[in-house]
């Protein structure tokens, strides 16, 4: 890993008119400059300069680019999968699992929208944190050849809690192109 070290100079103290003492960032940082700052765990002095991880900006968004439904969609999990990934800042996104997992405590937000093609039946659509259905979304229109279940949530996430979205009834026969799972970390704790 690379470790980076930033020296600043904040300019001539107020009182004496000397030069102050150079503060030393080491390893990857965010420097982002406040004039209210906050106590949100960041590193905050005086002058409103507060010093972040750069690890804080999280954010994924995955989309169903074809409507083949793969054979995972027989595994006994029913987790919906996903093919494409719009954004994976962070790379907590893993693809292949279709499974988000949380690099620090925070709130989050997860917003869904599953597609039923051409299917007469009822799905509900469940959106996981550690294998427990958090919110849930319906779609069962039989007149329609294509509905979608869609919810979103605001949700405190622990560090390495996995989030994911599960077929919970129905099935998703005739594909789910233009379905999309995203998330992002609002604030971390």
């Amino acid at each position: 890993s690379n470790n980076l070290s930033f020296h600043f100079w904040l300019g001539k103290t107020a009182n004496t008119g000397n030069d102050t003492e150079p503060i030393v960032l080491e390893g990857k940082c965010l420097v982002v400059c406040d004039s209210n700052p906050s106590s949100d765990g960041a590193v905050t002095s005086s002058l409103g300069i507060s010093v972040r991880s750069a690890g804080a900006k999280v954010a994924f968004s995955a989309v169903r680019g074809t409507n083949h439904e793969p054979s995972e969609m027989s595994n006994t999990s029913m987790t919906i999968y996903f093919d494409q990934v719009l954004v994976n800042i962070g790379n907590h996104f893993d693809l292949k699992a279709s499974v988000f997992q949380a690099p620090r405590r925070g709130i989050y937000s997860f917003s869904f929208h599953v597609v039923k093609v051409y299917n007469r039946q009822t799905i509900q659509v469940n959106l996981m944190q550690n294998d427990y259905p958090v919110i849930s979304a319906f779609a069962g229109d039989q007149d329609v050849t294509r509905e979608a279940a869609s919810n979103g949530v605001l949700l405190m996430v622990e560090r390495e809690d996995r989030v994911y979205l599960k077929l919970e009834r129905g099935t998703l026969m005739g594909g789910w192109k233009y379905s999309t799972f995203s998330g992002f970390l609002v604030f971390p704790l």
